[in-house]
């Protein structure tokens, strides 16, 4: 994204950068913690209740798959061009049977695996961000839960933020709590 300074709900490009390079080494620091720190046992419920209890491999396992979902979830709504009130249709709920499927399969995967593919997402979204243009980063997109917004705001809440949130959790469950 080059500027996108005009519209307030969405950082701009050099920012989204910056923070999702610092995503990418903070990964790059807990990988070895969380290795050394195994085995890690997968969660008992790891669905969306408030009973779940989330450890490394779920974190991960999440994380991974969420990079290329809301990748593809924003280049949907960029290739629509949709403007406000005419927004397309995009996005899940965190109930979503296919993201609970996949968090389930792959959460046995190898850590080293789980890793590897987090820094595919986070290489494939640094790769992307120079390239989305003003006028695509505006295309508007229609989230069941969240309503009308542009395409530079899924990729700042659904990644940039969500990512940042589970780094501080995989940190706390380190730390042991």
């Amino acid at each position: 994204m080059t500027d996108q300074t005009a519209d307030p709900d969405i950082m701009p490009s050099d920012e989204a950068i910056a923070r999702l390079a610092a995503a990418r080494d903070a990964f790059a620091s807990l990988r070895p913690r969380v290795t050394r720190s195994g085995p890690w046992a997968l969660a008992a419920d790891f669905g969306t209740g408030p009973e779940a209890s989330w450890g490394p491999r779920e974190v991960l396992t999440h994380i991974a798959e969420m990079l290329p979902f809301w990748l593809g979830e924003m280049e949907r709504v960029i290739e629509a061009g949709r403007t406000r009130g005419d927004a397309f249709p995009f996005g899940r709920a965190a109930g979503d049977t296919m993201r609970l499927g996949i968090l389930e399969r792959d959460r046995s995967l190898p850590l080293r695996e789980l890793f590897d593919r987090v820094d595919s997402g986070l290489d494939r979204w640094l790769t992307r961000i120079p390239t989305v243009t003003d006028a695509e980063a505006r295309a508007r997109g229609a989230h069941p839960r969240d309503g009308d917004v542009p395409a530079g705001w899924i990729r700042d809440r659904y990644v940039i933020r969500h990512i940042d949130e589970h780094i501080v959790q995989l940190e706390g469950i380190l730390a042991g709590g």
